[in-house]
């Protein structure tokens, strides 16, 4: 592409669409920015970018600007069926990501990480493994910052640890990882995908840049990403939580990698055995990159979790909130209720992606979880599988705020209130962060009334004081 000779539209003003408009202006470009919000941060948002050269486009005008661009960049946000892309697909005109643009900047090597759960667990864990190297490493992608924010910084003797998102992944068409990792495939976004087979399809299109001189790293537990050995040219490396293979595994109780022990499984910070076979993954792209063992030991012995992923926020009145906003799909709210210890009333509920929640009741009813409270806009399809699966320990309520509480009231002490949702925030917040940032509010607003409440005298019943 010749920045200064050609017109891009960025639609979508997120992270990701400022982080593109950025670049492209610092490269030259004519920019224009379309979102279909016009107001709030958003309004905000283009106006700070409207002050740094970039054509903010209104609904109205969109049609018209469209056939002046050349490049559309496509926010993650916005499917590829979208009318907007449609358009410029007719056109014959060329649709990327963001995170697109910036594989074609990169001028260091990549990690990058995909698969349905424990994307940003695995990156902030290799990316610590690198900086307790002393490495030039940035986790970016998906989680942290925009591709497209980092290569700069990073330039040619840095590392980027990349989370890649399915969405990403409809418009990534350049990046080569050094080292690609799959970590596993189970139901989700099928709203958007349409289905399993469109999904597992766009997660295996990380590795087709692969060359024999790369490495993938694939979880040989997990019968689909077994299957994308056979779609790469690059050099296949193991992980797994069942057996000994070529990689990383556990083996009387430590974790291994290629028969070398490196320390107790016990030791680590997280509990579950997906935390391990997440611990696994990074063990491997650290030794991929030459990493010595008592450098990875040390730094994941020392990993304490990522935002919002089964994070302890606090107590009130013997109840422990623990915030898992960021199981949005069934898969990860299922290894959340198998993960937590002691009893719990879980909060479900958010926006609906399309796949069955009765395999979460299923694991629900073998686990820890004696209440669960749903709300949200899929309220009663979760309502229809918790009966279907014969899991009446329900209560229905909306909105959260509402929810928090009656989970609160329900929980007794000693028990979890745990919010893992198992569906997308977008019924209500901008995104799963928002949504645990709310949870832990609500911990501090029902802390005060309790403060407050307390601080009231009251009444003294001389009948009760006799019994």
């Amino acid at each position: 592409m010749l920045f200064s000779r050609q017109t891009f539209l960025v639609a979508g003003l997120s992270r990701s669409g400022i982080a593109a408009s950025e670049y492209l202006l610092s490269k030259g470009a004519r920019v224009y920015c379309f979102d279909d919000v016009e107001e709030g941060s958003v309004a905000a948002t283009a106006n700070s970018l409207r002050d740094r050269g970039c054509v903010i486009i209104r609904k109205s005008e969109l049609e018209a600007r469209a056939k002046e661009c050349d490049v559309l960049v496509l926010s993650p946000g916005i499917p590829v069926d979208h009318p907007l892309p449609v358009a410029f697909r007719r056109m014959g005109k060329r649709i990327i990501g963001e995170t697109e643009l910036g594989a074609l900047a990169l001028r260091c090597p990549c990690v990058a990480v995909t698969g349905t759960n424990g994307k940003t667990t695995t990156v902030t864990m290799i990316d610590g493994i690198f900086k307790n190297a002393g490495m030039k490493s940035l986790a970016c992608g998906n989680v942290g910052r925009p591709l497209t924010s980092c290569v700069e910084e990073l330039g040619e003797d840095g590392v980027a640890v990349a989370e890649i998102s399915s969405f990403q992944l409809e418009t990534l068409y350049s990046l080569r990882p050094h080292i690609a990792l799959v970590l596993n495939i189970a139901e989700d976004h099928l709203n958007r995908h349409y289905n399993m087979e469109n999904y597992i399809y766009l997660k295996s299109r990380l590795l087709k840049n692969s060359a024999e001189s790369e490495y993938v790293v694939l979880n040989h537990d997990d019968p689909v990403v077994r299957g994308f050995a056979e779609k790469t040219k690059a050099k296949v490396v193991w992980f797994s939580c069942r057996e000994p293979v070529e990689g990383g595994y556990l083996s009387e109780g430590c974790f291994c990698y290629m028969g070398e022990k490196l320390f107790p499984v016990s030791e680590l910070p997280l509990d579950g055995e997906h935390n391990a076979a997440n611990a696994l993954a990074a063990i491997c792209a650290a030794k991929l990159m030459g990493v010595r063992s008592e450098t990875i030991v040390s730094a994941l012995k020392t990993f304490r979790g990522v935002a919002h992923r089964l994070q302890r926020v606090g107590e009130l009145n013997g109840v422990t909130f623990i915030d898992d906003s960021k199981a949005t799909n069934v898969d990860s709210a299922i290894k959340a209720v198998g993960s937590v210890r002691g009893e719990s009333v879980l909060l479900l509920g958010g926006k609906d992606k399309g796949y069955s929640y009765e395999p979460l009741f299923d694991a629900i009813k073998t686990s820890g979880i004696v209440h669960c409270v749903i709300y949200g806009e899929n309220a009663f399809r979760i309502l229809n599988a918790a009966l279907k699966k014969g899991f009446t320990a329900v209560t229905l309520c909306r909105p959260f705020d509402v929810a928090v509480r009656v989970a609160f009231l329900t929980a007794k002490p000693g028990q979890n209130l745990l919010l893992s949702p198992a569906s997308a925030s977008f019924d209500a917040f901008r995104n799963y962060e928002e949504r645990g940032d709310r949870f832990r509010e609500m911990l501090g607003i029902l802390s005060a009334e309790g403060e407050v409440r307390q601080s009231v005298p009251s009444p003294v019943d001389d009948d009760a004081l006799s019994e």
